[in-house]
């Protein structure tokens, strides 16, 4: 199994080198160069088995022979383990045909814990192998900061730091990336939006002499190890509900497209998806760009779904590789005109996308609107950004059609939102109860790339 560039102009690298790597080295983004599919039979035979055989299964023919068969499922395990609900990914119905499918039984109650507890344990086993070490640097909108720490603390071969934007995320997000103790861990809080964070950790990539010297390696979304774990409860659900026999349909709360994006490698790979719906907040510009409106960059608004406050979504690089029937050239140079503000989609390149995907836009009030009703209706109470799917999703959804709603993080997370909708105070898990009693360690930072560098090797040096 090889691993190209979005933009075809870096190596074709391992599974293991291009999860080591992370950003290709011509600025793209690494995807399979073949997609694998699994036969109606193969998928069928995953009803009723663990969350962890069916991972094991859906992910193998992904990894080549970069880990054995023991090894991997061992991987596996140990990254599971910390969950607090034996289903991992349990459902919930909210009405009929309307699941939720709940991702926040991980160690840090959000659904990047699915793909971050995995690419924990790859890093440890293959840097192990390889007598290697490298300096991780994440960015992230919340919840990719905390969930980074809480997997690659205290691993001796891997220095993390955590850029995230100053202010601009809940309070239960940022003290989850700032009371840990481990010493390898470091939490940045840059003074601007998510996507200056996304784009210092971009031009980190793109200079290749800190690069190199730092040894730098990626866990956002940007590194295709997080999508392929994500790929696992696209399958893990739609067996539950009937597949391969049946149709469904997914909406996700939309805003990095990693999630959804997963969802279409799932589809590509034989599973009968009718629709992906992305949801987006008001910071819809890939709804607008769906509805027909080009990929055009406005201002990040802060809203009460922080993760989602975002304009450049570093995965649509990779929706818009496949739309473009994997022309490399084609995409960089619409990442080129991305540089000045935005691009227009090609007629061909949209239909491709519409084949795929469709959008819907949730306002503040409507999310508040959402997380009350939904409580009343269902006993379910929701995160704003998981309301926001369920929005959109009854919205779009087909009655006839099971859909699945991706609830992305847990409530207790935004609590202030939540409880101001639904005059519910949603509390921490017991294990997670002294949150607020441990002290922080933070650096506020400029949003300077020199002062960022400068920081890094500082840290590592010491």
């Amino acid at each position: 199994m090889k691993y190209i560039s979005t933009r075809g102009q870096a190596p074709e690298l391992t599974f293991e080198e291009a999860m080591l790597t992370g950003l290709a080295r011509d600025g793209g983004l690494y995807v399979p160069a073949e997609i694998p599919t699994m036969s109606k039979d193969e998928i069928a035979a995953l009803a009723g088995l663990s969350y962890e055989e069916v991972a094991f299964r859906v992910m193998r023919p992904f990894i080549g022979d970069c880990f054995s068969d023991d090894e991997f499922r061992a991987i596996i395990g140990r990254a599971y383990e910390s969950f607090g609900h034996a289903a991992r990914a349990p459902m919930v119905q909210l009405a009929p045909n309307h699941f939720l499918m709940e991702l926040f039984h991980g160690p840090t109650l959000a659904f990047k814990d699915f793909a971050m507890q995995l690419i924990g344990q790859l890093f440890e086993t293959a840097l192990k192998r390889r007598g290697d070490s490298v300096t991780i640097v994440g960015a992230t909108s919340g919840d990719t900061g905390s969930a980074a720490i809480q997997a690659f603390g205290g691993l001796e071969a891997v220095n993390v730091f955590i850029l995230y934007p100053h202010g601009r995320v809940s309070e239960v997000q940022r003290r989850q990336m700032t009371t840990p103790s481990d010493a390898n861990v470091h939490a940045l809080a840059v003074d601007g939006d998510f996507d200056d964070c996304q784009a210092a950790l971009k031009d980190m990539f793109n200079d290749f002499d800190f690069r190199d010297e730092v040894k730098l390696a990626g866990v956002n979304s940007i590194n295709f190890a997080r999508v392929l774990a994500q790929v696992v409860y696209y399958f893990f659900s739609a067996v539950s509900l009937g597949a391969p026999e049946r149709k469904l349909s997914f909406t996700v709360p939309t805003g990095n497209f990693g999630d959804i994006f997963a969802g279409f490698i799932a589809k590509q790979m034989g599973l009968p998806i009718d629709k992906l719906v992305v949801a987006t907040n008001q910071n819809d510009i890939l709804h607008r760009c769906l509805s027909g409106q080009g990929y055009h960059k406005g201002d990040t608004i802060p809203s009460i779904s922080p993760s989602m406050d975002i304009q450049v979504s570093s995965n649509f690089e990779r929706a818009l590789f496949y739309a473009y029937n994997q022309d490399g050239a084609a995409v960089a140079q619409l990442m080129e005109e991305l540089k000045s503000g935005g691009f227009e989609v090609s007629q061909g390149a949209m239909q491709a996308l519409q084949e795929h995907y469709v959008s819907g836009r949730c306002s503040e009030e409507e999310t508040s609107a959402t997380i009350a009703s939904e409580y009343k209706a269902s006993g379910e109470l929701l995160c704003p950004h998981s309301a926001i799917g369920v929005k959109v999703a009854n919205e779009l959804r087909d009655p006839a059609v099971p859909m699945v709603t991706l609830a992305t993080a847990h409530p207790a997370k935004f609590p202030a939102a939540v409880e101001a909708a639904s005059d519910v105070h949603p509390p921490l898990p017991p294990r997670m109860a002294d949150l607020y009693d441990k002290p922080e360690r933070v650096t506020r930072i400029a949003n300077d790339l020199a002062a960022l560098e400068s920081h890094i090797r500082e840290q590592i040096a010491n």
